[in-house]
């Protein structure tokens, strides 16, 4: 190698975009994909003020956390959106792609952190005016879920080609998003100013659970199977074994708000008798749920530690480690003050902190990789419709 070649190495370290042919190749080449660093983003946002003692100390960097992902959020979608109006008839292939279709679910899922966050952080920077605010990107987040939820498995049953061997815990992702936003109605609802909508949302919000809990809870199974008979997928989906968390620990959840919200909800429109059944329901069925999510944490550390030792490359999938712990973290958090156990407060603590340091390592791998552009690869336009 000559020192002119050493030179233009380190130049090209420095200049952004080096491993794509033009730049205008990041729009091309962008996918869904991405929005999963908004999903892992805004769930640590989240995160952070729920650890016990010191939570409140911690709200600045969750707010610091949320309009970063809100930053975020915007130019990904600036940037999907140039890629349907300048390279249209590429970007209409991603329906055609049995892979990179399942991640348009990660869209209305990292839309629902942001929806979040202006609960737990914009009523306290912006006042109460954010919470219609909060309330339209809610239904617009409704909306997407359920379609994605159930037009992306259309697809899977009349076009796709799939095999077990080759299922993965990515077919979780377009379904998961509906109750993710019933999670969302749940902490949405009581901040609505009018009962009726108070009791729209709430009702929405278990509608929602049910369109995806149990469909979610049926591809596990179905995976549990594909494991045992195929072994673990290839290096490159590493990070899919932390999928599963994310169903469970969003179900646990959403029970849990849901119940929580129900009492004084329901008795407002007529309904106080039924109102503590679903706030004992919400309680079990999140404990219950806790518990499977329990026994996915282990074994996806189990697993983990089986590619870590192996050695697995980096890619946008490794944002999969972080919002599925996160959402478990959160309901682990929600199931301490609900049944009032100091223990929970202790593991959501030690989740949270394996969530940042998780957040932080990808975080920097991804900035790394957008800089030098070979993060931005659109499989779909590889592959012939």
């Amino acid at each position: 190698m000559t020192i002119s070649d050493d030179v233009q190495q380190v130049v090209t370290g420095f200049r952004p975009f080096a491993r794509l042919d033009h730049p205008r190749e990041v729009i091309r080449q962008f996918t869904p994909n991405w929005f999963a660093a908004t999903m892992g983003t805004g769930i640590l946002a989240l995160a952070l003020p729920q650890i016990p003692g010191i939570g409140p100390s911690l709200k600045p960097i969750g707010e610091g956390l949320w309009l970063f992902n809100i930053a975020l959020f915007t130019l990904f979608t600036a940037l999907y959106g140039a890629r349907w109006a300048m390279f249209g008839h590429e970007a209409r292939r991603i329906f055609g792609h049995n892979t990179v279709s399942m991640f348009i679910g990660t869209i209305p899922m990292g839309l629902a952190t942001i929806i979040n966050g202006c609960l737990a952080f914009g009523i306290g920077l912006f006042g109460p005016d954010i919470v219609p605010i909060a309330q339209a990107l809610w239904w617009i987040d409704v909306a997407m879920a359920l379609a994605c939820g159930v037009l992306i498995p259309y697809l899977m049953f009349t076009r796709y080609q799939h095999s077990l061997d080759g299922m993965t815990a990515v077919w979780l992702l377009p379904v998961v998003a509906a109750e993710v936003a019933g999670a969302s109605g749940g902490l949405l609802a009581p901040h609505l100013f009018d009962m009726h909508n108070q009791f729209v949302v709430l009702v929405t919000s278990y509608v929602l659970w049910a369109y995806s809990v149990p469909v979610a809870l049926s591809i596990l199974a179905i995976l549990i199977l594909r494991m045992a008979l195929h072994k673990l997928p290839h290096e490159g989906m590493a990070a899919s074994s932390w999928l599963a968390l994310g169903p469970i620990g969003t179900g646990a959840l959403g029970m849990l708000v849901l119940g929580g919200d129900a009492p004084a909800i329901l008795a407002a429109n007529g309904l106080a008798t039924i109102g503590p059944v679903a706030q004992g329901i919400g309680a079990i069925a999140g404990l219950t749920l806790w518990g499977l999510g329990l026994w996915w944490l282990i074994l996806a550390l189990l697993i983990t530690v089986r590619y870590w030792r192996a050695g697995i490359p980096f890619n946008l999938g490794w944002w999969g480690y972080t919002f599925p712990l996160g959402v478990y973290t959160v309901a682990t958090f929600r199931l301490g003050t609900t049944l009032h156990l100091a223990f929970f407060g202790y593991v959501g603590t030690a989740l949270t902190v394996t969530l940042a340091l998780m957040w932080l390592l990808v975080m920097l791998k991804t900035l790394a990789g957008a800089w030098k552009g070979n993060l931005f690869v659109s499989p779909c336009i590889a592959t012939p419709n």
